[in-house]
C-alpha cells in the first residue's frame, strides 16, 4: 500500500506560543502567518500576513488581546488584506474579538480592513459576519471611520 505524504510545515518553523521569537531560528518568511504592530496616532494597527487557520489563529487571538490591553481607548484596526486563507477558527476570533471590544472592554468597535479581491472577504460574507463586523477597504478608510461597510 503506498504511503501518501502531505506538505505540512514542521513544528520547528512556528513562532513560540507567545508570538515572539522563532523556535529553531527560522526567519519570518517561513511562517504560516505573521503579525505586525504599528501605532498611528489614535490607533493601533495589526497587519496579518498569511494563513489564519487552526494552527495560527491562537497567535491572532493573543495579538488582539494584547492590543486591547494597551489601547487606552484608541482604535484597533486589523488589516487582513495580506491574508491568504481565513478559516473558521479565524472567523470565530474576529467575531469574538469584535464583541469583546465593545461589550466587555468598552472600547471603540474593532475595525477590519479587507480587500474585495482577497481571500478574507469571501469567508466573512459566506457566514454573514459582514453584517456585524466593521469592514473597510483600506487602513486609511478605517482610521477615518468612513462609513464603508463591504
Amino acid at each position: 500500500m503506498p504511503v501518501l505524504c502531505a506538505a505540512v510545515k514542521p513544528a520547528h518553523d512556528e513562532q513560540t506560543p507567545h508570538g515572539g521569537g522563532h523556535v529553531g531560528g527560522r526567519p519570518d518568511r517561513e511562517q504560516l502567518m505573521t503579525v505586525r504592530w504599528s501605532d498611528q496616532g489614535d490607533a493601533t494597527i495589526i497587519t496579518v500576513h498569511g494563513d489564519i487557520d487552526g494552527l495560527t489563529a491562537p497567535r491572532l487571538r493573543m495579538a488582539i488581546a494584547e492590543a486591547f490591553d494597551r489601547l487606552s481607548g484608541r482604535l484597533l484596526v486589523v488589516d487582513l488584506t495580506q491574508v491568504t486563507l481565513l478559516g473558521s477558527p479565524g472567523l470565530r476570533i474576529l467575531r469574538d474579538s469584535a464583541e469583546e471590544a465593545v461589550h466587555r472592554r468598552g472600547l471603540p468597535p474593532l475595525r477590519l480592513v479587507v480587500d474585495e479581491t482577497r481571500p478574507a472577504i469571501r469567508p466573512i460574507e459566506i457566514v454573514g459576519l459582514d453584517q456585524i463586523l466593521a469592514l473597510y477597504h483600506s487602513v486609511a478608510d478605517a482610521l477615518a471611520g468612513d462609513d464603508l461597510h463591504c
